[in-house]
């Protein structure tokens, strides 16, 4: 490990660190443009010089590997004059746009000017103008504020996967483009706009929205998938105006999918803000007491066998169990589920059906074998996680299925459950690869649930990785990717029927009354049954509904979800439910008041414990001990994969004119055929 001094501070860093790190690991502030730590080096932009003892010119620290005896100064006069030379250099060709620029305020280049700049410049030279790019719906250009960093390049080609922007021309004629003039085709382009140190990519949605310093900041959770990814939501009075990413290592390193970024403005539009009643096939407004009677009168008049409830896919875990409790101790009856369709889920044990490496352990991965999966749409993050694998340690990726551009090279299989069966009874080359691999990762999608031979197959992988050892006490490779963000909370929390088939007996019309809390995706076909809808959104659910109770969005309420890893967040309440609209766990409590004169819950407080009381009990009632059970029925069958569209995958994103815009456009290139 080098030594080396930073201001006549002796310190000792690893091997392979640059003179910037170095610099950093000892306390002294580096101005940059074009470093970033999630990028590859450029040393584009030189204002992170630094005077090197014996160099006779200033060093760019960003690209200078520390060496053993090197004596770095940050502070000096040669230094400070180097920095104003170079920030002179960078203003020469910048426009004075910072009042009507929508970086103003957060812009690293007004920063640093300020403090290593100069207040005049010798340059009398026209500035040069650069035409605008189509970058698509989501990304505004003004190229003429560019300053050639080239992050943007690199992020597109290094971590996203898609070779689509470069630079073009020499010298002062040098311009970054899309080349094609075509929208980005990745799922993680608007990660630019973050990235770009200057306002030459700025957020189009966005646009002259508001100023960062007039904006409430609230960290929160994402829920448009089941990664969990942190996130930051700013409001302007109640209206959600950006969400942009917060740094965790750990789930989401510092990007969000373009869907997590831009479907909140789905979030003002086909809003639920008042309780409805359907007379004559027409909805009416109601208020509270008249609905809740009439759902009274409902129950007391059914059979409690003729009434079921199901749980959606963005409701948080409060809402779930409050849900469960209500039907458990009001109604006495447990005719509820969190599931739209027949998938197969074996909750004994709590990795049955969560992604147990962890989205971090696949970094650590050498080999991963997707079956019935695909990450770049069902979980864009976790995606660019494999592909960082992949460009960092030439991780080997297999695919049972040819799922297109992954954004990483994979071997894809012929898609047969019979594949699968023949792997893992150990017959095939690939089965010889996983037993070599020290951690390999099965990564299990939803498709491959839905099929009849679920049961069979994941008993069967479980076993083969059991008999082969690939179980450790730091490693667990059996993973099931899931797609929305209730799914593993509704899981840990029980709601789920092993029992009876509920979606069997709802498609036969067996059910009087149905109560559904934020579920949009039941597919049966309604004749006499009640509904009861409380959601936050008019979507496919309240079309069906008698009755509406309007709840809210995850923006507008405390609430726990569980990500795909199992990791339990608290999503904050960054605004306030519209109208006379209430938080969900509050109208089940009110719900049942009406019902028993008494409510399920004093307080969210009480709920909160009683619900972490449970999952603590749930866990301890969880056996350890791994059960061989394999005598199940087989049948050899096509492996489909069922993609939800993936721009309007919930209420919010379907209720989204970003979302449309972004689906649009992707069409539109198909059409033309310029995919690349």
């Amino acid at each position: 490990m080098p030594r080396l001094k930073v201001n006549d501070i002796e310190i000792e860093v690893e091997d392979g660190l640059t003179v910037l790190q170095a610099c950093e690991k000892a306390g002294a502030e580096i101005p940059r443009f074009c470093y970033h730590e999630k990028l590859s080096i450029a040393g584009n932009c030189r204002m992170c010089l630094v005077e090197m003892e014996k160099s006779p010119k200033p060093i760019a620290s960003c690209a200078m590997p520390a060496a053993e005896g090197m004596n770095i100064k940050t502070n000096t006069p040669f230094v400070e004059k180097a920095r104003k030379g170079v920030m002179e250099f960078l203003l020469a060709n910048h426009p004075l746009d910072c009042p009507v620029c929508d970086q103003g305020g957060e812009c690293d280049l007004q920063d640093q000017s300020m403090f290593y700049g100069v207040d005049k410049s010798r340059f009398k030279e026209n500035k040069r103008a650069v035409p605008e790019k189509h970058m698509g719906p989501l990304i505004k250009t003004q190229m003429t504020r560019c300053i050639h960093c080239t992050r943007c390049v690199r992020f597109a080609t290094e971590v996203a996967g898609v070779s689509e922007l470069g630079a073009i021309g020499r010298g002062e004629d040098m311009q970054i483009t899309t080349y094609l003039e075509q929208s980005m085709q990745s799922e993680l382009s608007a990660n630019v706009i973050d990235l770009c140190p200057v306002g030459a990519l700025t957020s189009k949605p966005y646009v002259f929205e508001a100023r960062p310093w007039e904006l409430k900041k609230t960290e929160t959770v994402d829920v448009m998938d089941a990664v969990g990814s942190n996130v930051r939501v700013d409001t302007y009075d109640w209206e959600v105006k950006r969400v942009l990413p917060i740094i965790n290592e750990d789930i989401n390193e510092e990007w969000i999918s373009d869907k997590t970024r831009y479907a909140c403005d789905g979030l003002l539009n086909q809003r639920l803000d008042t309780p409805f009643i359907k007379y004559n096939g027409k909805f009416e407004k109601a208020s509270w007491s008249e609905v809740f009677k009439i759902i009274k009168s409902k129950f007391e008049n059914s059979s409690k066998d003729k009434v079921c409830g199901f749980v959606g896919d963005l409701t948080n875990m409060e809402t779930g169990y409050i849900f469960k409790e209500f039907f458990d101790r009001t109604l006495n009856n447990n005719n509820y589920d969190s599931r739209s369709d027949n998938r197969f889920i074996d909750n004994s044990e709590r990795e049955n059906y969560i992604f147990n490496s962890s989205i971090n352990g696949i970094e650590d991965a050498d080999l991963i074998f997707l079956i019935g999966a695909n990450p770049r749409y069902e979980a864009t993050i976790l995606n660019a996680r494999i592909r960082k694998a992949f460009v960092n340690n030439n991780t080997k990726v297999i695919s049972l299925n040819d799922v297109g551009d992954l954004t990483y090279p994979y071997k894809n299989l012929d898609g047969q459950t019979q594949t699968i069966k023949n792997i893992f009874e150990g017959s095939e080359e690939i089965s010889k690869e996983i037993i070599r691999a020290i951690k390999p990762m099965i990564i299990i999608g939803e498709s491959l649930l839905k099929f009849n031979s679920a049961e069979h197959l994941l008993n069967l992988i479980k076993n083969f990785l059991k008999i082969n050892n690939k179980f450790t006490d730091d490693w667990n490779p059996l993973n099931i990717l899931s797609c929305d963000a209730a799914t593993v909370g509704n899981f840990d929390l029980g709601i789920l029927n092993r029992e009876k088939n509920l979606l069997e007996e709802l498609k036969s019309n067996k059910f009087e009354i149905i109560f559904l809390v934020g579920q949009d995706n039941l597919e049966f076909d309604k004749k006499d049954e009640f509904i009861i809808y409380q959601g936050s959104h008019g979507d496919k659910g309240a079309e069906i509904a008698d009755i509406i109770l309007p709840g809210s969005a995850y923006t507008e309420q405390d609430g726990f979800f569980t990500n795909l890893e199992g990791k339990i967040q608290k999503a904050y309440k960054a605004s306030y439910p519209p109208g006379e609209a209430k938080e969900d766990w509050q109208i089940v409590n009110e719900l049942a008041e009406v019902m028993s004169n008494r409510k399920l819950f004093n307080d969210k407080e009480e709920l909160e414990s009683s619900m972490f009381n449970y999952l603590k009990l749930q866990q301890e009632k969880r056996k350890a001990k791994y059960k061989e059970k394999i005598n199940l029925e087989f049948q050899n069958e096509k492996l489909n994969i069922q993609l939800k569209d993936y721009y309007f995958s919930n209420v919010i994103a379907r209720s989204s004119k970003t979302m449309i815009e972004c689906n649009n456009s992707k069409l539109n290139i198909k059409s033309t055929g310029t995919e690349g």
